[in-house]
């Protein structure tokens, strides 16, 4: 039995991290928590240990010594001991250059997990180039539960709709390319029909004034849907309308068609549009997806998560051991921007004793 440590800065991580400290336990292991910045004030389910908030919380992850953090956000203590996991918290969704976003290495990590062929190509040339860090595709454990029985959460959503098909709208926080405000109204049209039941869903990060207006469309033809139960609402929708956010992929990796509003870099596998008006169009032809929409979304899921076997967590847990064991190499020394960040990191966290 070994210890582990799981890290976030931001609420979505959590379903992230859940289906891995699961198979930590099933496998024997006791997964420990500390939640920095946004994330601080949530909790994991059982059998996660939460520790507190802040430096209390903090040195006691210090003194834990885990074998091994895994991370859910862009950095990670790199003071707490054990094996540093990158285990990412989204898609690529090309929101921004690829040095700037999701190919980014900050000297921080020890193993990237990656979700795809996709991303794992890009990561292992990286690797190649730094011989810091070591690259293995284990697929997401977010994605863990679409696969696998939830415990009945789609199957309440499905309930909700009758008969009716199942729309689920999501959208990005950053601000020029969030759909939110420009699609209220239509949305607003649809729900009002009540043809189709919409749910409803925000980044946790989009403006308060947002929210309060999507949620006041929940009645009879809609739900709002909290982040922790996202997938359980992906599960349950039939069709998902959606901008730059990487719900897009997660939603894809089913085989299910999307329809996106001013996406960044639209892919044959989306319905994109930019006129709010042509939202009832997009969705009619969403139901009746073309064969060649089809295969489009077909290949682009197999591209970035070919994994339909529930189990990443597994693989993360196998990869992570197998870098323990060296198994995947000896890794080179980490660079100096690394010990730069890792003292912005002590300062920006109020933390200036030993590491674990």
């Amino acid at each position: 039995m070994s210890d582990y440590l799981l890290f976030a800065t931001e609420r979505y991580a959590l379903p992230i991290l859940q289906p891995l400290a699961q198979a930590l336990h099933a496998a024997g292991h006791v997964a420990h928590a500390w939640f920095a910045d946004g994330a601080a004030a949530s909790q994991l389910d059982a059998p996660v240990r939460m520790l507190e908030p802040g430096q209390a919380g903090l040195r006691a992850a210090v003194a834990l010594k885990p074998r091994a953090v895994f991370s859910a956000a862009n950095w990670v203590p790199p003071f707490v001991a054990g094996a540093k996991v990158q285990l990412f918290h989204g898609f690529n969704v090309e929101k921004r250059e690829d040095a700037r976003g999701h190919f980014r290495v900050r000297g921080l990590f020890d193993l990237y997990c990656t979700q795809g062929p996709a991303t794992t190509a890009p990561f292992r040339a990286l690797a190649a180039q730094a011989g810091h860090f070591a690259v293995v595709e284990t697929g997401w454990p977010k994605l863990d539960p679409l696969f696998r029985d939830d415990d009945g959460g789609s199957a309440r959503w499905r309930r909700l709709a009758g008969r009716r098909p199942v729309v689920l709208f999501a959208s990005t926080f950053t601000e020029r390319l969030s759909a939110a405000p420009h699609l209220f109204e239509a949305i607003q049209a649809q729900v009002a029909e009540g043809e189709r039941y919409w749910l409803l869903t925000l980044h946790p990060k989009c403006a308060p004034e947002l929210f309060d207006r999507y949620r006041s469309l929940a009645g009879p033809n809609a739900t709002f849907v909290e982040t922790e139960d996202l997938i359980a609402a992906q599960r349950a929708a039939d069709v998902l309308v959606a901008d730059t956010t990487s719900v897009v992929s997660e939603f894809v990796v089913q085989r299910k068609p999307v329809v996106t509003f001013r996406n960044r870099a639209p892919k044959p596998h989306m319905l994109d549009f930019d006129d709010p008006a042509r939202l009832g169009e997009q969705l009619e032809h969403a139901f009746m997806p073309s064969p060649e929409l089809q295969a489009a979304i077909d290949a682009y899921a197999d591209a970035i998560h070919p994994y339909r076997d529930g189990r990443s967590s597994e693989r993360v847990i196998a990869a992570t051991e197998d870098l323990l064991a060296g198994k995947l190499g000896a890794l080179r020394a980490k660079p100096l921007s690394s010990w730069l960040r890792a003292l912005q990191i002590r300062r920006e966290l109020g933390y200036w004793g030993r590491g674990g």
